[in-house]
């Protein structure tokens, strides 16, 4: 007889790496996770006990060595660099790469061998990624690239298992720092262009997640948690 486990068993006793946990979708996979039964480790740039900046991989190699084994390691980092192509900065550029790219290369480098068969990582891509548009070419290209690079670790970590989520427009916190007027015009932008009829929440991308870290059979994935908005 088939029977189903329920997440706060998949997840109960797992320890748990989240890079990037300490605001917003970071910060509610950690709580969520904890809440699920797991030991979660929360590491951010500026961290104050726990400090991972995925742009300088001597902190990678410090956490990796100080802190040990993980069951799954989570990256939300990202470096935006919004800007016509004219006002490229070479070295926002590089920034947003390291975020998305060469981050998740130097985490996988460093705590791939340190985790046990049925671990996995999961990385955040984007939207943008498939949804071109002005002003948003580094950041859509990285989002694009980071797609790719989970299927390559995929295959060379096996049965270590990589997968990345691509959330649409989440009102995850990220948005707070607009002012309400312009942040509502985004929302209902979102919302009109999401096959949904809304934005994102926190409940919709944690929920993925950790269903992704259970799911043992998924691997070089990205999943799509934006409404269905690319299809419009």
């Amino acid at each position: 007889m088939y029977t189903v486990t329920p997440m706060s068993e998949k997840l109960a006793g797992k320890r748990i790496l989240v890079v990037g946990g300490a605001r917003g979708i970071g910060a509610e996979i950690a709580r969520q996770a904890e809440q699920a039964g797991a030991e979660v480790v929360v590491a951010a740039r500026a961290g104050r006990e726990v400090r991972v900046d995925v742009t300088d991989e001597s902190t990678i190699a410090r956490a990796a060595d100080s802190l040990g084994g993980f069951d799954h390691v989570i990256s939300t980092a990202s470096a935006h660099h919004d800007v016509p192509v004219p006002e490229l900065e070479h070295d926002r550029i590089q920034a947003a790469f390291a975020a998305k790219v060469v981050g998740p290369l130097l985490l996988a480098k460093h705590f791939a061998t340190r985790m046990p068969a049925g671990g996995s990582f999961l990385f955040f891509s984007g939207i943008v990624g498939w949804r071109p548009k002005a002003g948003t070419v580094v950041k859509g290209t990285a989002n694009a690239a980071l797609a790719a690079l989970v299927t390559h670790l995929a295959v060379e970590l096996a049965p270590l298992r990589v997968n990345a989520i691509a959330p649409g427009i989440t009102d995850s916190g990220a948005w707070d720092r607009l002012p309400d007027e312009r942040r509502r015009a985004l929302y209902d932008r979102a919302s009109a262009a999401s096959l949904a009829g809304r934005v994102g929440t926190l409940e919709d991308v944690t929920d993925t997640a950790l269903w992704l870290l259970g799911a043992g059979w998924v691997t070089g994935e990205t999943i799509h948690v934006d409404g269905g908005s690319r299809h419009r």
